[in-house]
């Protein structure tokens, strides 16, 4: 189910029906929104009514028993690719991004007739791991598109894609969710949480599901009131970060440490919402320095110590102005 997206269903759906869908969607939004669910989902629903049998239901849905949807959860489709960074088998890491031979790999998708109608859909999770050489790979299949073939690109952060990419895509813009769409989510998701705890949850989550479960599965409340601090008042010690970078830099942590890497831009990009001037233009240059550290930090497999000590300067640089 797509909840609290519904104008990008309809977009989606009607480009569909009116036999006028274009080969490439750019899904643009925060993190943990629904883009992906909306990219599994549109993908479903697509190579299900060109399969059949018929789907007779709203929206992009498709019954969990459908032999296509029984075949993209097992990630078995034939006609289905979804590129997203690799495991390390050793290591157990991810990747530092989506390689160039994952992408040229699609020529096996592309080359064949496909097995189940005449449509092949590719994810793209994110768009954004692409590294240089592998954009520019896709780039070329999006200039030439292969008949029939849907492309869905996963994005957190559009603005970094290459504007010729951006520009063979169709865009469906995804905002934060709204807190009744969020407690109807988490009343699902986390049934086991009171209700007085998916609110506490709710308000600290921005609008982002993903970010809600992390909150319950990770204890990211404690980080955020830690990075909460150093936003309002400052560390002219560096104390309160060195025990930021101690906690989140310790084996075990790394879950933990992704999730601040993604959480420290959003506490800044509301920070800028209430600021005007000077103040204003120093949030946001710390937004932007933070958004490229949090990116740059597992490509490069920086020192998660080394890289929370130096967010946590960005966000004592911002001033001791009262968090929204």
């Amino acid at each position: 189910m797509i909840a609290g997206h519904d104008m990008a269903v309809e977009q989606f759906e009607g480009a569909w029906r009116a036999g006028t869908l274009h080969h490439a969607w750019l899904l643009a939004g925060p993190k943990g929104v629904g883009k992906v669910t909306f990219a599994r989902a549109a993908a479903t629903r697509i190579l299900a009514d060109a399969a059949g049998p018929p789907v007779d239901l709203p929206g992009l849905e498709t019954p969990e028993d459908h032999p296509t949807a029984r075949l993209i959860e097992a990630r078995s489709h034939p006609d289905m690719r979804w590129l997203e960074r690799l495991e390390n088998e050793k290591t157990g890491a991810l990747a530092r991004s989506i390689t160039v031979n994952q992408v040229r790999g699609l020529a096996d998708l592309f080359d064949l007739t496909p097995s189940m109608s005449a449509w092949r859909a590719v994810v793209i999770d994110a768009a954004d791991d692409l590294e240089k050489s592998a954009a520019n790979a896709l780039l070329k299949m999006l200039e030439e598109p292969p008949a029939n073939c849907l492309f869905l690109l996963v994005s957190h952060a559009p603005g970094r894609l290459l504007p010729t990419i951006r520009s063979r895509c169709r865009l469906l813009s995804f905002q934060p969710l709204g807190d009744d769409v969020m407690a109807s989510v988490l009343e699902t998701q986390l049934p086991s949480v009171s209700a007085a705890e998916r609110s506490r949850i709710i308000a600290k989550a921005g609008g982002s599901v993903g970010r809600a479960m992390a909150f319950a599965a990770l204890d990211l409340a404690k980080l955020q009131d830690a990075a909460v601090r150093i936003l309002r008042e400052g560390d002219l010690t560096n104390g309160r970060r060195s025990d930021l970078a101690i906690e989140l830099g310790r084996k075990g942590a790394t879950e933990r440490y992704a999730a601040f890497l993604d959480l420290v831009p959003s506490l800044i990009a509301n920070q800028a919402r209430g600021l005007q001037g000077r103040e204003l233009e120093r949030a946001l240059d710390a937004y932007a320095q933070s958004r490229e550290l949090a990116a740059l930090a597992p490509r490069l497999s920086l020192d998660p110590a080394s890289t929370v000590f130096q967010l946590g300067g960005i966000l004592a640089s911002i001033g001791a102005r009262p968090v929204p």
